[in-house]
């Protein structure tokens, strides 16, 4: 077996402030490192991880310095409603309301100041298929 010890998404930002600012204020992240070519967050139980780097920072390779396409980042949270509130709160790019969905989740989305599709999702109590 080949063991993952951790895994992290990084999201190449075209402006850090305001990639860290949207992330710390839906998601109970903290700035563990912030440099002007990388900020790095952790969840409060360090369980999570998540990158943000400036796109234009040499060791982005060229080809991947565009805006984002073709995948988005889902955030699993305890009620997706109070995201909301937050996420109308600040002004972020809601995409879509939160709505129930055939699978069993609440889902919202949002997008993020450098263009990526952000699920954020509540399971939803007491859902059968």
């Amino acid at each position: 077996m080949k063991a993952i010890s951790r895994i992290m998404t990084n999201i190449c930002s075209v402006n850090l402030t305001e990639s860290r600012d949207f992330y710390t204020k839906l998601f109970d992240f903290n700035v563990d490192y912030d440099s002007d070519w990388f900020v790095h967050l952790v969840s409060r139980d360090k369980k999570l991880e998540l990158g943000l780097i400036d796109r234009t920072n040499e060791i982005v390779p060229k080809d991947f310095q565009n805006n984002p396409q073709g995948f988005y980042v889902t955030f699993v949270v305890e009620n997706v409603d109070e995201i909301f509130k937050i996420a109308k709160s600040e002004k972020f790019e809601i995409l879509s309301e939160p709505k129930d969905t055939f699978y069993g989740q609440r889902r919202l989305l949002l997008k993020d100041p450098n263009g990526t599709l952000v699920d954020i999702s509540s399971p939803i109590k007491d859902f059968e298929f």
